[in-house]
């Protein structure tokens, strides 16, 4: 079983810290991101993954889950699974994932009362949960980031519907940056930098140029690339 990282403690006032929230992705699957047209989609897989990756860091615990797979959705993106490769997600029919008593009871079962929530789409997949997981008395925070919707504004409208129920709109960096909050705390100082080069631009690029140039780091390197080999024709 692996020990679990401790880490500076984070004051709260009001703030998301590690230690006093979970994540929920939902439906983070092939045929719900084909129906997105509100965002650039290869931009809501990379902040996604990039928010799965700091979850991670910061040990925040993480529920996943999907709506029928097999006859509709597909398996969740290869990209979020290799972040958790050992979690199975919870499989639902419903559309509201507050309706699946397995899903609630994950929510439940990590003790925490601020839900960081994304998923697809914005106007019922997010919505819908975030409305009834309010007025249940969590505290729900909807990364606007890693969602999506079918059209600007269904995505703009269910935003303005979660809002006025109550939710905090974050983005993917925002929550990142108040997990980490100081610099100072090197114990994850590392890991926060990593995902900044991997998954944020501009800022990212900035790292890199500072790290090394400036600070005389070593360059990032990535493992290499290798061309797949062509796969035998079926018999």
């Amino acid at each position: 079983m692996p020990v679990k990282r401790t880490f500076a403690a984070r004051s709260e006032k009001g703030l998301l810290t590690p230690d006093n929230c979970v994540v929920a992705f939902i439906d983070h699957q092939p045929q719900m991101l084909f129906g997105v047209a509100n965002t650039d989609r290869q931009s809501l897989i990379n902040n996604t993954v990039a928010l799965a990756k700091a979850s991670k860091v910061f040990d925040v615990p993480v529920v996943l889950s999907v709506v029928e797979t097999k006859s509709f959705s597909g398996h969740m993106w290869p990209q979020l699974k290799a972040v958790y490769p050992d979690r199975t997600p919870i499989e639902r029919t419903t559309m509201n994932s507050w309706d699946d008593p397995s899903f609630v009871a994950s929510i439940r079962k990590t003790g925490r009362k601020k839900i960081v929530l994304a998923g697809l789409w914005t106007e019922t997949c997010v919505a819908l949960a975030t409305v009834q997981a309010i007025f249940d008395g969590y505290e729900v925070y909807v990364v606007e980031d890693c969602c999506g919707d079918v059209s600007q504004v269904a995505h703009e409208n269910s935003m303005q519907r979660v809002i006025q129920a109550g939710a905090k709109p974050v983005l993917a960096l925002s929550v990142m940056l108040e997990w980490q909050r100081d610099w100072a705390y090197k114990d994850t100082y590392a890991a926060v930098m990593d995902i900044v080069k991997s998954h944020f631009g501009a800022y990212g690029m900035g790292v890199e140029y500072a790290f090394t140039m400036v600070h005389g780091a070593p360059e990032t390197t990535y493992p290499a690339y290798s061309v797949p080999e062509p796969e035998l024709a079926h018999a």
